[in-house]
């Protein structure tokens, strides 16, 4: 086992700290360099219980530079893997153009760190507050690319030399990023990100109250800017996944309704809704410890999908649940589902129907479609907007298919006029 948990927690994995044993190895910190090592060893029968990485003569991990990086096999890959359409839907999907019945979104990383240090994140305190980057990669191939950076344009330069890169080696496929929103003021940025295939940026948006992004150090962000920058996304037909968090200190009940009212003022998008959570080792862990706020300081041990580890200072833990329930419940509605692409209604086919195809997976980050009984519920509620883009595609398809009866017919019709000259 490896990563940020299993780093500030290593004694639990292998279970020196009165619990049982989850792993026979731990790696601490970034393994790039540890993992060859993990390899050999467990060849040899040799495995030891915790590899750590080097450290300066200030006893700070040596972070790996990834330059130079191994290239990536990607013809050895099973894409398979990656692969987001249920097998129940692949055959329809299919018929809806290419690569529809075997949509693959393939993770890629191109720098780690992150200066920012939000109280509640982990990626400070694993990879550190100085940014490395990868050298630009160029591949090919019918998929969907997940930068899983967390935040691509960090820095902005570079991110625009990726991206013409892409570009330039006419390599675009659609990809997703994490990108803050303070980041995306930068018009020529986001002229770049549609330009090189950018179809949807995740925003950490966290909530609409200043006051409660102060709290958590995320002061960049400002919820007065969110809905000039999604519209400007939205001109370029890139979208956002809009990422809440509910139970922070100045929220209060009725949070729910006032954060899906501003989301619905805005271009459509994909909001997702989570809850405050004290991860160990963050500021916001130690300072809720300190305060003596936590009501299970070992809330991974009991994992209760939301469900809060600490009492809010304005709700109680089974409000913010309520609140959280009820965001999810008005943002993936039927009816909603059928605003948000009566909103983009003047935008290109493509576009919508890959809006409605994210809403109706989303909808199962929260509601898990885990059947066909479910998955047949769900398209029956959402039968409007489904039917309206089927009867388009089909009406396309049947244009498309005109046009080339008539193309093909034009030699002959030549050949026929020749032939009576």
């Amino acid at each position: 086992m490896g990563g940020p948990h299993v780093t500030e927690c290593p004694d639990e994995a292998i279970g020196k700290d009165g619990g049982p044993r989850y792993a026979d190895a731990v790696a601490l910190g970034e393994a790039d360099a540890t993992w060859p090592l993990i390899v050999e060893d467990a060849a040899r029968g040799e495995l030891k219980e915790v590899y750590e990485p080097e450290r300066d003569e200030k006893g700070v991990d040596r972070k790996p530079s990834l330059q130079p990086y191994p290239s990536i096999p990607w013809e050895t890959l099973d894409l398979n893997q990656f692969s987001l359409v249920p097998k129940m839907f692949r055959p329809f999907m299919s018929k809806l153009g290419a690569g529809w019945g075997t949509f693959h979104v393939v993770p890629m990383e191109t720098g780690r760190g992150c200066p920012y240090g939000c109280e509640f994140c982990t990626v400070t305190g694993f990879f550190g507050d100085s940014i490395r980057f990868r050298t630009n990669e160029k591949q090919r191939g019918q998929i969907a690319v997940f930068f899983i950076d967390d935040n691509l344009a960090i820095n902005i330069k570079r991110t625009k030399s990726l991206l013409r890169d892409i570009i330039a080696a006419d390599a675009q496929l659609p990809w997703v990023a994490q990108i803050s929103a303070n980041l995306l003021k930068d018009e020529e940025l986001v002229d770049l990100i549609a330009a090189s295939g950018g179809q949807w940026v995740f925003i950490g948006m966290e909530s609409i109250d200043p006051a409660n992004m102060a709290d958590v150090n995320k002061n960049f962000s400002k919820p007065g800017e969110y809905g000039a920058v999604l519209q400007r996304l939205a001109q370029r037909n890139v979208y956002a996944i809009t990422s809440f968090i509910f139970g922070m200190d100045n929220d209060t009940v009725g949070v729910s309704d006032r954060t899906v009212k501003e989301i619905n003022s805005w271009p459509p998008g994909l909001p997702v809704f989570g809850q405050l959570t004290p991860f160990p080792a963050t500021p916001l862990y130690d300072r809720l410890a300190k305060a003596g706020r936590l009501a299970r300081p070992k809330h991974w041990m009991d994992f209760a999908p939301f469900w809060m580890a600490h009492t809010p200072l304005k709700m109680t833990i089974p409000e913010a649940r309520q609140e959280t329930d009820h965001a999810w419940r008005m943002s993936y509605s039927p009816e909603r589902n059928a605003e948000a692409l009566d909103a983009i209604s003047d935008v290109a086919f493509r576009y919508r129907l890959s809006h409605l195809v994210s809403r109706l997976f989303f909808r199962g980050i929260y509601f898990p479609q885990m059947n066909k009984r479910a998955w047949l519920k769900l398209v029956f509620q959402n039968r409007r907007p489904i039917f309206s883009l089927t009867r388009e595609a089909i009406g396309i398809w049947r244009s498309h298919r005109k046009n080339k009866t008539q193309v093909s017919d034009e030699p002959t019709a030549v050949m026929n006029h020749q032939k009576a000259a």
